[in-house]
């Protein structure tokens, strides 16, 4: 079974997360940048991050900025949301039992996946970080997916585009592809991959099948 982490890897939707949260987090007096969050945080529960960087910053967030930061991205993924380059055509090339695993909430998962046309490629199986006690690093939502699909863990692979995420399927005991194709890209992205642990590395979803077989082949 092949299981697609989402933001970043299915939809281009990383890029327009972090600068909701960069500049509203900038605006309430904690200076950060889009590509400081994209560096050290995509991958995890957008909650996590918050209560993280709320800690560094010593005072609660202002009442509600959470809040806003969710609506704010929700009309944002209506306007400008865009699958990832050549992933349909990719998926649609694809035989075999896949799943989605991802950080983001139910209703956000839900609605960047029908935005983009792609939640006919995966059915019921679209599984949240909220479903699980602990999101990414934790491996929890990768073993929902498997045991809910019936698969071994050991028979997966995991297509991810964050550190986070490496780690998560590495615990779950399911190998892990990196994809270094997503807008937020950055020159060091490979490298930060193959570090957690990455056995393979994919820059364009147009080399997604071939790169499934031969990892699958390599079992």
């Amino acid at each position: 079974m092949i299981i697609f982490d989402c933001d970043g890897v299915l939809v281009d939707s990383e890029i327009l997360s972090c600068e909701t949260d960069a500049q509203l987090m900038s605006e309430a007096g904690y200076p950060i940048t889009t590509e400081e969050l994209i560096h050290e945080f995509i991958g995890r529960p957008k909650p996590a991050i918050w209560a993280e960087l709320e800690k560094r910053r010593g005072t609660p967030w202002p009442d509600g900025l959470l809040d806003r930061a969710s609506d704010v991205l929700q009309m944002r993924l209506e306007t400008e949301l865009l699958p990832v380059e050549g992933i349909a055509e990719a998926l649609g090339r694809l035989d075999g039992p896949r799943a989605v695993a991802s950080s983001s909430g139910v209703k956000k998962l839900a609605l960047s996946l029908d935005v983009c046309g792609l939640s006919g490629f995966f059915g019921d199986h679209v599984y949240s970080a909220e479903l699980v006690a602990r999101g990414k690093p934790a491996p929890d939502v990768f073993l929902l997916a498997a045991c809910k699909v019936g698969a071994d863990p050991a028979d997966c692979l995991v297509i991810e585009d964050s550190a986070a995420g490496i780690a998560a399927a590495r615990r779950a005991g399911v190998r892990a592809i990196g994809f270094t194709g997503g807008r937020h890209s950055w020159p060091a992205h490979r490298s930060v991959l193959e570090e957690a642990g990455a056995i393979d590395i994919l820059t364009h979803m147009r080399d997604l099948p071939d790169t499934i077989e031969k990892n699958l082949r390599a079992t």
